[in-house]
């Protein structure tokens, strides 16, 4: 609240020059955090309940802060079941036709790595 009160107060109250000075500022912001490393995270689970199908997920953040946090936990479960419900044919990362996704948000970066579910 308080980068759009400045960016404001720098544009002399001209808000389509505050918000193109907040995009540039997020943009810089954002391409200093592009070398970091997503090392920390955990690994989310699904087991459909007849046992046919389950899903493994590693999903990674930048700081272990983010990754013992519930909503990232959630997040992680979360992904989890949709994969699940997209009933995917895969059983490894190289079997899927796109890479790994970002999830952005937050001040941390993750990253979903590694999808595997074996249907049995």
């Amino acid at each position: 609240m308080m980068d759009s009160k400045r960016a404001l107060e720098e544009a002399q109250g001209d808000m389509e020059r505050a918000v193109d000075l907040l995009r540039k500022r997020g943009a810089a912001k954002a391409e200093k955090r592009m070398g970091k490393e997503a090392r920390e995270g955990m690994v989310g689970h699904y087991l459909h309940h007849d046992g046919k199908l389950a899903v493994l997920v590693e999903v990674n953040c930048e700081t272990d802060f983010v990754a013992r946090n519930p909503e990232f936990h959630t997040l992680v479960r979360h992904i989890a079941e949709h994969i699940a419900a997209a009933a995917p044919t895969a059983i490894d990362k190289d079997g899927v036709p796109a890479t790994g996704s970002s999830v952005s948000g937050g001040s941390s970066r993750s990253r979903s790595r590694r999808v595997a579910s074996p249907r049995t």
